[in-house]
């Protein structure tokens, strides 16, 4: 796991844990995972929306904010990056890393219990 974003869940779990709850990262956990949901989808169309208007400095600060906002969603739902790291790592496995898993697949996969 890059160190940044192990950095960041180890962030996201202590406020999860009730430390630093005045934080933005408090103030998500207290509105809950569909204000959670929303911001992702929030700043995924953020970064299209730069991608598309070709400003690259954009894209970045816009990954930076839906990587974090990803990353607050996983916690509250029970998904480690560790879990999504090996996922892809499957993936590369059967189809090669700049694949994406056929569509239906994931369908034929058992679905894993909510940690929290």
């Amino acid at each position: 796991m890059p160190d940044s974003i192990a950095r960041l869940h180890a962030a996201v779990c202590a406020v999860r844990d009730g430390r630093n709850a005045g934080s933005r990262t408090g103030k998500l956990y207290r509105e809950g995972v569909p204000k959670m949901a929303k911001k992702v989808v929030e700043e995924a169309a953020e970064v299209a929306i730069e991608a598309a208007a070709g400003q690259r400095e954009a894209v970045v600060r816009e990954s930076a904010d839906l990587l974090y906002n990803l990353v607050v969603l996983w916690t509250a739902v029970g998904v480690d990056p560790d879990d999504v790291y090996a996922e892809m790592d499957r993936r590369e496995r059967l189809y090669g890393i700049a694949q994406k898993l056929p569509k239906g697949a994931l369908r034929a996969r058992p679905k894993r219990a909510v940690r929290g």
